[in-house]
């Protein structure tokens, strides 16, 4: 446990270090991935298949496959429309290697020699160490939205090795400084959202990979498979929260650390990247899921693709080869009371906490009485933050209603609203509590506790609903695991404020 000790305080000192860098709105975060050369419309990515050994955090190395020598392969960011062009070579895979792309019709190959699939890299009737060998594959992307590409040759072996990765296909139009632009699908679809991040599920069964490392391929038994390492974008938690491209993981070099402020909209790409699925349960909100398999969640017999199918969940049931992607967004709502309080450090906004209330009395165009206590400054917009028009009405964004909301606690202090706080004796303490229930406040510790939580974010943990997949070996807190960081806007006096979108 003292190994695990280890990678979590340093896994806890890049989440300090990137603590401060999300303060605005006007920060967009994007998935890490690569664009290669564009020649006209014509993308050229070059990809070469390498072995490597990968870091879990209690330690172990793990002989892997992969391409451009990580784990998962680099992401491939396209745009709709793009002919895509991928040259593959195979470096030191000691196996045929090949790419196949799911959801992309129309890929043509050249190069190599024909497998099963796709072409390939080598043939081992006639290069016995098959380490030599180009293929390029060609295809239009055609569609928006995120998919899997993995190798076509033995793939039972070859993913679980490692030879896959993940493709974003940005919508035609997609313009991340323009908020109406930034979608996962294309303007008018209801898929607008601030920040995005790729959340690729794996799993490891260490034996195989030794046994594949000593060149016993023909021999592994998979139906003795036993997984014991769960991943999310090659890493398992708490190497998850770690920057990204950090020196110690120089094949890990993808992190998931989402981050976000109260009221903004978090685009997950989800994709299952393993041979099992893995139930991903994020804490703190349902999300709506819009897609899977690259294809929008839409009625055709409605005239408009907006996401009109999209349904909500608290957990994604990421299947084997499939991607999925969802909106999170996290505001608040039926907490019943007001995170920035009025009887702490933290003096509120005009207008700036309203969302935060859990009484909807005014839905849909259709006004509620206002609630004791409340006043005519407490009818707040939902979707902009903004003070609202007795009688007006804004459309909703595509799949979350438009909600206002009258604010009884506007103003109030907890200690006004009946809220009694347990003293510090009566806590047990994590290293992410900031001693403050309040959104961007901090209180008093005891000597040795917190120190995590730099931006005195709400924090909730993601991860899967499989217990057992929080362990790696059977060590805890490991494996599929991750946080979320709601984090406080701040203004120029570095007072948090609400300013949704």
């Amino acid at each position: 446990m003292n190994t695990a000790k280890n990678w979590l305080c340093r896994a806890a000192a890049g989440v300090l270090l990137g603590g401060a860098t999300l303060v605005t709105p006007q920060v967009q975060a994007v998935v890490d991935g690569i664009t290669g050369t564009l020649t006209g419309n014509v993308r050229a990515f070059t990809l070469t298949a390498e072995h490597f050994n990968i870091k879990l955090p209690d330690g172990a190395a793990i002989p892997m496959w992969g391409y451009n020598g990580q784990y998962p392969g680099p992401t491939l960011i396209i745009n709709q429309g793009e002919t895509v062009q991928i040259t593959l070579t195979n470096v030191s895979v000691p196996l045929p290697v090949s790419l196949v792309f799911p959801g992309h019709p129309g890929v043509t190959a050249s190069g190599g020699l024909a497998g099963i699939l796709t072409r390939e890299t080598c043939d081992p009737a006639t290069n016995a160490t098959c380490t030599t060998g180009t293929v390029t594959y060609t295809f239009t992307a055609s569609q928006p939205g995120t998919y899997l590409y993995e190798s076509g040759s033995n793939p039972e072996l070859e993913q679980e090795m490692g030879l896959f990765g993940t493709i974003v296909v940005r919508p035609a139009g997609f313009d991340k400084t323009v908020a109406a632009n930034r979608t996962a699908y294309g303007a008018g679809t209801g898929t607008e959202y601030d920040y995005e991040y790729l959340f690729v599920l794996s799993e490891i069964d260490p034996d195989l990979h030794w046994q594949v490392a000593g060149g016993n391929y023909a021999t592994v038994d998979n139906t003795a498979y036993h997984d014991t390492a769960w991943l999310i974008n090659g890493r398992s938690g708490p190497d998850t929260m770690s920057p990204a491209a950090v020196p110690w993981l120089p094949h890990q070099p993808y992190n998931a650390l989402p981050r976000t402020h109260p009221g903004e909209k978090v685009l997950m790409r989800m994709v299952g990247g393993g041979r099992k699925s893995h139930p991903f349960h994020h804490h703190g909100e349902n999300s709506v899921i819009i897609a899977q398999d690259g294809r929008l969640f839409d009625d055709p017999s409605t005239p408009a693709a907006d996401a009109d199918l999209s349904r909500s969940d608290y957990t994604i049931l990421t299947k084997p080869g499939q991607t999925y992607d969802a909106i999170w967004r996290w505001t608040g709502r039926a907490l019943g009371w007001d995170v920035y309080g009025t009887d702490h450090d933290i003096s509120p906004h005009p207008h700036g906490t309203c969302i935060y209330s859990d009484q909807g009395v005014l839905k849909d165009g259709v006004k509620g009485a206002p609630l004791p206590g409340a006043v005519a400054d407490d009818l707040v917009d939902n979707e902009t933050g903004q003070p609202a028009v007795s009688g007006r009405y804004a459309p909703g964004d595509g799949f979350h209603d438009a909600t206002w909301e009258w604010c009884p606690n506007h103003g109030r202090s907890l200690a006004d609203l009946g809220l009694v706080l347990p003293q510090n004796q009566d806590l047990t303490l994590g290293g992410f509590w900031s001693g403050s229930p309040l959104l961007g406040a901090s209180g008093i510790l005891p000597p040795g506790e917190g120190g995590l939580n730099a931006n005195n974010a709400y924090v909730f943990i993601w991860h899967s609903h499989k217990e057992k997949e929080l362990t790696v070996n059977n060590i805890y807190p490991m494996g599929l695991l991750t946080m979320m960081f709601v984090e406080p806007f701040k203004d120029s006096a570095g007072m948090p404020i609400v300013i949704p979108r």
